[in-house]
């Protein structure tokens, strides 16, 4: 489903809703405490004065939410955004992480009395497993901590919005125009909508935003584009009913009650004043970007299931919102239509680590994460810190290795044999932490 908690936010905040409506939905909105669980190795906040908001669609399947699915336990998370507000308010960036990321999951309290051990899944897989007891606290706290090991970007607030309250905010609008270019018939999504322009709402337009296999190359990057093109027309009839308070009132009502935040942004006075905050952001600086990827089918043939992001340009975009910096959306596309895949790396793996065997068990599973692996040895000395070196003209390649290793740094040397990365493995790099 499409979050649009974002969206409540901002809208919140336009001029004419006011004091009036603060007491009847103060409540409606759920707060949850993380704090307790997010530990204290997390990423450093570089832009003091901007802010990160983690922004998630619950695809939880209890309640009314029951018929979407069958032979679910846990909770799920079908959208997965952050939006990044900077310290002067003059822009802002919303970056869409498809759920078919294959990325590393954290360590996570389960909310049974156990931790789930670190390992590699689809992102959305966070939210699952911190959400094991049924609890939307696990679950964020879990999502957040994938989502800063993966990208270095510090979370300051989270929200959640789940497939009733969307449904419902559709509807005190009065429903949303679509205009497919094909007829959609999707029986997972529930919807039959032929071509061309009509107004959704109810169910259509829940399973307008949800629908996927049957739409397009049916992969979650076509979803992802007709979600922000809804949640766009979204803002714009929300925009256009403040002089209707029934309408907005009722928008207000759904996304309140369907919405569920961190303690500190839990009431209508802390999200007005975010809202208060952005709402003169012009609409030709609100950005939506996907964080730049490719199939993993690319590297691994026989994964085809999965995404994994693009590098250097996702880590120029995540390095670029951590310092605070607007993205340009047209070059960084243009950077990303010539990706470099892992299976394009050759890679000499040296050991740092004095540990025998150890450059052999990392060319393993560089081999099984689709690199080129061209030989093994030992280092000159051994080393804590591991090092991707490369020659001129290799440094694409050199970022696209160290992306896939737990804090490898890709330095450029004069003496680097020509046409490899060489990979010096020292003792702070766990073979099972490869990506």
């Amino acid at each position: 489903m499409w979050t649009v908690g974002a969206l409540a936010v901002l809208v919140l905040g336009v001029a004419g809703v006011g004091a009036w409506v603060y007491q009847d939905l103060d409540d409606n909105i759920s707060a949850a405490d993380i704090d307790d669980k997010l530990g204290g190795d997390r990423p450093a906040n570089l832009s003091p004065g901007s802010k990160n908001i983690l922004v998630v669609g619950s695809d939880s399947r209890a309640g009314g939410n029951a018929k979407y699915g069958k032979g679910l336990t846990t909770m799920q998370s079908d959208t997965l955004m952050v939006m990044h507000v900077p310290a002067n308010r003059k822009w802002a960036t919303v970056v869409s992480f498809p759920r078919d990321s294959w990325v590393r999951i954290s360590a996570c309290d389960k909310g049974d009395r156990s931790t789930s051990a670190p390992h590699h899944a689809k992102i959305n897989e966070a939210f699952a497993i911190g959400g094991t007891s049924g609890k939307v606290d696990g679950a964020a706290a879990c999502t957040i901590r994938t989502v800063e090991a993966n990208t270095g970007l510090r979370i300051d607030h989270f929200m959640s919005v789940d497939f009733q309250g969307f449904k419902g905010m559709v509807n005190a609008l009065g429903g949303i125009e679509v205009c497919p270019e094909q007829a959609i018939h999707d029986e997972k999504a529930h919807l039959d909508l032929e071509a061309g322009c009509q107004t959704v709402k109810d169910e259509d337009a829940l399973g307008y935003v949800r629908a996927r296999y049957s739409v397009g190359d049916g992969s979650d990057l076509g979803r992802i584009g007709r979600q922000q093109e809804f949640m766009q027309a979204l803002a714009d009839k929300a925009q256009s009913k403040l002089t209707s308070p029934n309408a907005l009132y009722g928008f207000l009502q759904s996304a309140t009650k369907s919405l569920t935040t961190d303690e500190d942004l839990a009431g209508i006075k802390p999200l007005y004043g975010l809202a208060s905050e952005v709402k003169g952001i012009p609409s030709d600086r609100l950005t939506f970007l996907t964080v730049p990827n490719y199939p993993r089918e690319a590297d691994v043939a026989t994964d085809k299931a999965n995404v994994v992001w693009q590098y250097p340009q996702a880590g120029t975009l995540f390095a670029s919102l951590a310092q605070d910096k607007e993205v340009d959306k047209k070059e960084l596309q243009a950077a990303a239509e010539d990706p470099v895949y892992a299976s394009s790396v050759r890679v000499q793996v040296l050991n740092g680590t004095g540990v025998p065997g150890r450059a052999a068990a990392v060319a393993t599973k560089l081999r099984e994460a689709g690199f080129t692996v061209v030989g093994t040895g030992n280092a000159a000395r051994t080393t804590r810190t591991t090092t991707a070196s490369y020659p001129q003209g290799m440094g694409a390649q050199a970022k696209v290795l160290a992306s896939r290793l737990s804090e490898a740094r890709a330095t450029q040397e004069a003496d680097a044999t020509g046409g490899v990365v060489t990979l010096a493995v020292g003792t702070d790099l766990d073979p099972d932490d490869i990506l």
